[in-house]
Protein backbone atom coordinates (compact mmCIF):
# COMPACT_ATOMS: atom_id res chain seq x y z
CA UNK A 1 0.00 0.00 0.00
CA UNK A 2 1.18 3.45 -0.73
CA UNK A 3 -1.27 6.42 0.01
CA UNK A 4 0.10 10.01 -0.31
CA UNK A 5 -1.33 12.07 2.29
CA UNK A 6 -1.40 16.41 1.61
CA UNK A 7 -2.84 19.46 2.93
CA UNK A 8 -2.55 22.67 2.36
CA UNK A 9 -2.81 23.17 -1.46
CA UNK A 10 -4.04 26.57 -1.29
CA UNK A 11 -4.60 26.70 -5.03
CA UNK A 12 -0.77 26.89 -5.70
CA UNK A 13 -0.03 25.91 -9.27
CA UNK A 14 3.46 25.00 -8.99
CA UNK A 15 3.56 23.42 -5.73
CA UNK A 16 0.51 21.07 -6.89
CA UNK A 17 2.12 20.14 -10.11
CA UNK A 18 5.42 19.05 -7.74
CA UNK A 19 3.00 17.18 -5.63
CA UNK A 20 1.07 15.61 -8.65
CA UNK A 21 4.75 14.89 -9.64
CA UNK A 22 5.53 13.06 -6.13
CA UNK A 23 2.33 10.75 -6.62
CA UNK A 24 3.56 8.96 -9.47
CA UNK A 25 7.27 8.96 -8.42
CA UNK A 26 5.63 7.56 -5.00
CA UNK A 27 4.06 4.98 -6.68
CA UNK A 28 0.90 6.23 -4.66
CA UNK A 29 -1.97 4.08 -5.19
CA UNK A 30 -5.18 6.63 -3.30
CA UNK A 31 -4.19 9.95 -2.31
CA UNK A 32 -5.99 11.33 0.43
CA UNK A 33 -6.50 15.68 0.26
CA UNK A 34 -6.68 17.11 4.31
CA UNK A 35 -8.42 20.21 3.11
CA UNK A 36 -7.71 23.79 1.72
CA UNK A 37 -7.44 22.91 -1.84
CA UNK A 38 -8.42 25.03 -4.81
CA UNK A 39 -8.92 28.69 -3.24
CA UNK A 40 -10.70 28.25 -6.62
CA UNK A 41 -7.88 28.00 -8.82
CA UNK A 42 -9.11 26.77 -12.06
CA UNK A 43 -5.93 25.19 -13.49
CA UNK A 44 -5.32 23.34 -10.00
CA UNK A 45 -8.55 21.89 -10.32
CA UNK A 46 -7.95 20.93 -13.96
CA UNK A 47 -5.08 19.15 -12.59
CA UNK A 48 -6.42 17.62 -9.62
CA UNK A 49 -9.13 16.31 -12.47
CA UNK A 50 -6.28 14.88 -14.58
CA UNK A 51 -4.82 12.96 -11.29
CA UNK A 52 -8.15 11.64 -10.42
CA UNK A 53 -8.28 10.21 -13.92
CA UNK A 54 -5.68 7.68 -13.17
CA UNK A 55 -5.48 7.77 -9.05
CA UNK A 56 -8.36 7.42 -6.30
CA UNK A 57 -8.57 10.81 -4.50
CA UNK A 58 -9.88 10.99 -1.06
CA UNK A 59 -10.38 14.09 0.50
CA UNK A 60 -12.25 15.88 3.42
CA UNK A 61 -13.22 19.59 3.52
CA UNK A 62 -11.15 22.36 4.83
CA UNK A 63 -11.65 25.76 6.41
CA UNK A 64 -10.73 27.55 2.67
CA UNK A 65 -12.96 25.10 0.36
CA UNK A 66 -16.25 26.51 -0.56
CA UNK A 67 -19.12 24.82 -3.10
CA UNK A 68 -17.88 26.45 -5.50
CA UNK A 69 -14.44 25.00 -5.38
CA UNK A 70 -16.36 21.44 -5.61
CA UNK A 71 -17.93 22.50 -8.50
CA UNK A 72 -15.19 22.91 -10.31
CA UNK A 73 -13.82 19.15 -8.97
CA UNK A 74 -15.05 15.47 -10.47
CA UNK A 75 -14.08 14.39 -7.03
CA UNK A 76 -15.76 15.12 -3.86
CA UNK A 77 -14.23 17.44 -1.38
CA UNK A 78 -16.91 18.15 0.95
CA UNK A 79 -16.72 15.67 3.48
CA UNK A 80 -16.08 16.69 6.91
CA UNK A 81 -13.34 13.55 8.01
CA UNK A 82 -12.40 10.19 6.21
CA UNK A 83 -12.21 7.18 8.01
CA UNK A 84 -9.40 4.10 6.94
CA UNK A 85 -9.07 1.01 8.93
CA UNK A 86 -5.05 0.19 8.23
CA UNK A 87 -3.02 -2.61 9.62
CA UNK A 88 -5.55 -2.95 12.89
CA UNK A 89 -5.49 1.05 13.73
CA UNK A 90 -8.78 3.43 12.90
CA UNK A 91 -7.29 6.29 11.02
CA UNK A 92 -9.71 9.83 11.48
CA UNK A 93 -8.87 11.76 8.75
CA UNK A 94 -9.92 15.60 9.19
CA UNK A 95 -8.45 19.08 8.17
CA UNK A 96 -8.46 20.26 11.81
CA UNK A 97 -10.17 23.27 12.10
CA UNK A 98 -13.21 22.04 13.64
CA UNK A 99 -13.47 20.19 17.09
CA UNK A 100 -12.12 16.42 16.88
CA UNK A 101 -13.83 13.33 18.46
CA UNK A 102 -11.49 11.58 21.55
CA UNK A 103 -9.65 8.81 20.12
CA UNK A 104 -8.66 6.12 22.37
CA UNK A 105 -5.34 4.35 21.76
CA UNK A 106 -4.29 2.75 18.66
CA UNK A 107 -6.07 5.34 16.29
CA UNK A 108 -4.14 7.89 14.52
CA UNK A 109 -5.51 11.10 13.74
CA UNK A 110 -4.21 13.11 10.56
CA UNK A 111 -4.94 16.63 10.42
CA UNK A 112 -3.94 19.71 8.19
CA UNK A 113 -4.71 23.55 8.82
CA UNK A 114 -1.33 24.53 11.12
CA UNK A 115 0.74 24.01 7.50
CA UNK A 116 3.30 22.57 10.06
CA UNK A 117 4.33 19.03 10.24
CA UNK A 118 4.02 16.99 13.15
CA UNK A 119 4.07 13.80 14.74
CA UNK A 120 3.02 13.87 18.67
CA UNK A 121 1.45 10.68 20.58
CA UNK A 122 -1.45 12.30 23.09
CA UNK A 123 -1.99 11.18 26.88
CA UNK A 124 -4.36 8.92 25.48
CA UNK A 125 -2.09 7.19 23.11
CA UNK A 126 -3.64 8.29 20.48
CA UNK A 127 -1.40 9.08 17.46
CA UNK A 128 -1.77 12.91 16.31
CA UNK A 129 -0.02 13.32 12.61
CA UNK A 130 -0.21 16.21 10.27
CA UNK A 131 1.72 16.24 6.71
CA UNK A 132 2.38 19.97 6.91
CA UNK A 133 1.41 22.49 4.04
CA UNK A 134 1.82 21.97 0.16
CA UNK A 135 2.20 25.61 -0.65
CA UNK A 136 2.93 27.79 2.64
CA UNK A 137 4.60 26.23 5.27
CA UNK A 138 4.89 27.65 8.94
CA UNK A 139 7.06 26.86 11.75
CA UNK A 140 10.36 26.93 9.76
CA UNK A 141 9.16 23.56 8.16
CA UNK A 142 9.51 22.63 4.26
CA UNK A 143 6.62 22.57 1.75
CA UNK A 144 5.84 18.72 2.21
CA UNK A 145 3.82 15.48 2.28
CA UNK A 146 3.10 11.92 3.95
CA UNK A 147 3.21 8.66 3.03
CA UNK A 148 1.58 5.55 4.55
CA UNK A 149 3.19 2.27 3.18
CA UNK A 150 3.41 -0.53 4.97
CA UNK A 151 5.95 0.00 7.64
CA UNK A 152 4.47 3.16 8.87
CA UNK A 153 4.54 7.18 8.10
CA UNK A 154 7.14 8.76 5.90
CA UNK A 155 7.20 12.55 5.67
CA UNK A 156 9.09 13.86 2.66
CA UNK A 157 10.04 17.39 0.77
CA UNK A 158 8.33 18.84 -2.55
CA UNK A 159 11.34 17.20 -3.40
CA UNK A 160 10.79 13.74 -2.65
CA UNK A 161 13.56 13.60 0.46
CA UNK A 162 12.83 12.32 3.70
CA UNK A 163 13.01 14.39 6.97
CA UNK A 164 11.17 11.77 8.92
CA UNK A 165 9.60 8.32 9.69
CA UNK A 166 7.08 6.94 12.16
CA UNK A 167 7.26 2.99 11.82
CA UNK A 168 4.46 0.51 12.65
CA UNK A 169 6.63 -1.21 14.55
CA UNK A 170 7.89 1.54 17.20
CA UNK A 171 4.38 2.32 17.42
CA UNK A 172 3.35 -1.28 19.00
CA UNK A 173 5.90 -1.36 21.33
CA UNK A 174 4.95 2.69 22.74
CA UNK A 175 1.48 1.36 22.97
CA UNK A 176 2.39 -2.07 24.63
CA UNK A 177 4.42 0.26 27.16
CA UNK A 178 1.38 2.32 27.72
CA UNK A 179 -1.11 -0.42 28.26
CA UNK A 180 1.27 -1.81 31.02
CA UNK A 181 1.62 1.75 32.85
CA UNK A 182 -2.62 1.30 32.84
Amino acid sequence: MNLLIASDIHGAEAYCGKLIKACYLERAETVLLIGDILDGNREVAAMLNSLSREKTILCVWGNCDYPEDQAMLDFPIMAEYCLLFVGGKVIFATHGHRAIPNLSSNSILLHGHTHAPSWELTKAGCLDLCPGSVSNPRRNSQRSYMILGDEGFTWKDLDGRTYHKLCFEELSKHNQTLENHN
